[in-house]
């Protein structure tokens, strides 16, 4: 039990010290999973727009702004409806928001570009 306190006595300072410090340097945990990955990729490519995703876009009365700043860094990539294997380019489906998702989009994720195929209200 001695020991035990001792080692608790040692370990909360120094996470909370490990905290700190990451916490001024900017640095997380977060951009290591799959979704963030992809998302963060998907953000540095240019944008390219199918006709049928534009006008979509406009029917549901979307920007083009805030689908980038707002549906896909909150939304959330469905990995087992997405081709993320496949060859030169993987397709991807996101959902936004991630819980209680009302819209989907369908698109290419290539070396230079991010090819918008579809969007859809689920609801």
């Amino acid at each position: 039990m001695r020991k035990l306190k001792f080692f608790l006595l040692g370990l909360i300072p120094g996470l909370l010290l490990v905290a700190f410090i990451l916490n001024k340097k900017g640095a997380s945990c977060s951009g290591y999973l799959p979704n963030s990955r992809v998302i963060a990729e998907t953000l540095s490519k240019e944008f390219v727009y199918e006709p049928t995703f534009s006008a979509s876009l406009k029917n549901l009365k979307l920007s083009e702004e805030f689908l980038r700043d707002s549906i896909l860094t909150k939304g959330a990539i469905d990995f087992t409806r997405s081709q993320a294997q496949k060859k030169p380019c993987p397709s991807y489906l996101l959902q936004y928001p991630e819980e209680n998702p009302r819209l989907e989009i369908t698109y290419i994720k290539c070396k230079e570009e991010a090819v918008f195929k579809s969007i859809k209200s689920v609801r």
